[in-house]
C-alpha cells in the first residue's frame, strides 16, 4: 500500500475519533448541565419568590429617580448618585464597597432652541446632541437641505450643501442602523460645507419627543453644531424640501465641553465561600443623559442588579465565587467607567468567571444572550429552565454590552440580560424616561432573573468559556 492511501486511512481515523470525542464532550456537558437545573431549582425558587415579593428594590429606584434625577457625566447629580450608591450598597450588607476612580467628560447643554422661520414661523422640538459644540452667539440662521441617507448627501455635493443646515430624515429601521446618522452625521455634513446638522430622532414613536444621544466629530473636518429633532418635525421639513419649498431654520445652542471631571464606578460584593478570588460581576451604568430621570436607561438596571445581590445576602446565600455588583460610570458619552474597571481588574482578569450587563431597560424579561461556546451555552440553557416560570428562560448566542466590552475583549464570558423591549426606544434618551415607565412587576421579574443567573454562575462547579476562548475546567 502506498503512502497516500495510508495517510488517507489515518486521516479518516483521526476525524472519526475527533467526532466521537466531540460527541462525548457535548453529551457530557449536556448531562452536567441537566444536573445544574435540579441542583439549583430549590435555590432559584427561593430567589424568585423573594424577588417577586420584594418592594425595597423599586423603592430604591424611586429614590434615585425622584430625589436625585438625571445623572450626566460631570454633573452634580451624578456625584450625588454615586454617594447614594455607596451608602445603599453598604445598607444592603455588601462587602468591599468602594469607588473606582475615573476621569469623565464634562459636557454641558446650556440654553438651546430651534425655530423654523419659513415657510411657517414655528418652534421645533429639538435636543442638542451630546458632545456637540454650541452655535456662535446669536445662533445660526440658514436654509435646510434634507437627505435620507449618506448616499443622498454625497449626490447633493458641496455646491448644494455649502452654508446650509443638513437635515437627516432617515426612517427608523432599528436603533443600530439609525443611530449612525446621529453619531457621524454632523462630521459628514461638515465635509461638504454644512454649517449645522439636524437629525431625525432614533425612535419608532412619533410623539413630538426629541431623543438626544452621543455624537462624534472627525478631527479632519470642521466641527459644526448638531441637534436631534422630533420625527414629526423632520418629516415636515423633508416633505417641504421635496416639494421645492424653501425651509429656513434658526438654531441656537449654548453647549460647551469643560475639562474632564473626577468621578468613578461603584462596586460591592458578596465574597465567595471557596474561591473569593474568582468573580462574577453584573451591573449597568449609573450615568444618564441630562433629560428625564434615567429610569429605564439605566437606573432600573443598576438597582435591579443591586437588589438581586441584596436578596442573596438576605437569604444567607454564599456562592462558591464572589458575586459583585458594579455601577459603571460614563457609558453614555465616553465609556470611561468600563475602561477604569478593566484597569482596576488588571492581571487578575483570568479570575473573572463571567460578566453580566443589563442596559436595555426593565420591561418584562425574556432571558439572556451569551457570548460563550457550545457546551457553556448548553449549561446556560439549563439554568434558563429555572427562569421559565417568569418568562425569562430564553438563552441565545450573542451577549454583552459596552461597559463589559473591555472584559470581553480579554476573554471573559459575557452575558446581556434581555427584555421584550416593546417601548424602550420610545423613551430612550428623552424627557419621558421617568419612573412611571418602569412597571413594578416587570422590574421584580428582572431582579429575579438576575439573581438566579448571577448566583448559579457564581456557584456552579464549572466555569463558562467565551466563544473564542479555550475551555476552563472546574475551579481549583
Amino acid at each position: 500500500m502506498g503512502l497516500r492511501p495510508v495517510c488517507a486511512i489515518v486521516s479518516s481515523m483521526i476525524r472519526r475519533i475527533s467526532a466521537i470525542s466531540l460527541a462525548l464532550l457535548v453529551a457530557g456537558g449536556a448531562s452536567f448541565a441537566a444536573d445544574l437545573t435540579e441542583q439549583y431549582r430549590a435555590t432559584a425558587d427561593k430567589l424568585i419568590d423573594a424577588a417577586l415579593a420584594d418592594t425595597e428594590g423599586y423603592n430604591r429606584l424611586a429614590y434615585l429617580c425622584y430625589r436625585i434625577g438625571n445623572r450626566l457625566s460631570g454633573s452634580a447629580g451624578l456625584e450625588k448618585a454615586i454617594a447614594w450608591s455607596v451608602e445603599t450598597m453598604k445598607a444592603a450588607g455588601l462587602s468591599n464597597v468602594r469607588v473606582i476612580p475615573a476621569k469623565v467628560p464634562h459636557w454641558v447643554r446650556g440654553a438651546e432652541s430651534a425655530r423654523m422661520l419659513t415657510p411657517v414661523d414655528r418652534p421645533l422640538h429639538m435636543l442638542g446632541l451630546g458632545m456637540s459644540i454650541g452655535t456662535p452667539p446669536g445662533g445660526i440662521t440658514a436654509d435646510v437641505v434634507a437627505v435620507a441617507t449618506f448616499e443622498d448627501l454625497a449626490k447633493l455635493g458641496r455646491a448644494r450643501i455649502q452654508g446650509k443646515i443638513v437635515l437627516y430624515n432617515e426612517e427608523y429601521r432599528g436603533y443600530g442602523p439609525t443611530r449612525v446618522y446621529r453619531a457621524t452625521g454632523a462630521a459628514r455634513a461638515a465635509a461638504f460645507g454644512a454649517v449645522a446638522a439636524l437629525v431625525r430622532s432614533a425612535t419608532p414613536l412619533a410623539m413630538q419627543i426629541p431623543h438626544t444621544g452621543e455624537m462624534n466629530y472627525d478631527e479632519a473636518q470642521p466641527k459644526i453644531p448638531a441637534a436631534a429633532v422630533s420625527p414629526e418635525d423632520a418629516m415636515m421639513m423633508a416633505r417641504l424640501a421635496a416639494d421645492g419649498v424653501p425651509v429656513k431654520v434658526h438654531l441656537e445652542m449654548g453647549a460647551q465641553t469643560l475639562p474632564d471631571a473626577d468621578s468613578g464606578d461603584v462596586i460591592g460584593e458578596i465574597p465567595g465561600r471557596e474561591h473569593p478570588e474568582e468573580v462574577v460581576v453584573m451591573g449597568g451604568h449609573i450615568d444618564s443623559w441630562d433629560v428625564g430621570q434615567g429610569a429605564q436607561d439605566d437606573g432600573a438596571s443598576i438597582v435591579a442588579c443591586l437588589q438581586a445581590v441584596a436578596l442573596m445576602k438576605k437569604l444567607g446565600l454564599e456562592p462558591r465565587r464572589t458575586i459583585r455588583v458594579a455601577f459603571w460610570v460614563n457609558e453614555e458619552n465616553g465609556g470611561r467607567g468600563g475602561e477604569a474597571y478593566r484597569q482596576f481588574v488588571g492581571d487578575k482578569i483570568k479570575d473573572h468567571a463571567a460578566a453580566i450587563e443589563m442596559d436595555g431597560g426593565a420591561e418584562a424579561p425574556r432571558g439572556f444572550g451569551a457570548g460563550v461556546n457550545a457546551p457553556s451555552l448548553t449549561m446556560l440553557q439549563q439554568i434558563g429552565k429555572l427562569l421559565e416560570r417568569i418568562g425569562a428562560g430564553e438563552i441565545t448566542t450573542g451577549g454583552g454590552g459596552s461597559d463589559i466590552g473591555p472584559l470581553l475583549r480579554d476573554g471573559v464570558p459575557g452575558l446581556g440580560e434581555r427584555t421584550v423591549g416593546t417601548h424602550y426606544f420610545d423613551w430612550h434618551h428623552t424627557e419621558a424616561d421617568t419612573l412611571d415607565k418602569v412597571n413594578p412587576e416587570d422590574f421584580r421579574k428582572n431582579v429575579a432573573a438576575l439573581a438566579v443567573m448571577g448566583y448559579a454562575l457564581a456557584d456552579m462547579p464549572e466555569r463558562l468559556v467565551a466563544a473564542a476562548g479555550g475551555r476552563r475546567g472546574p475551579s481549583q
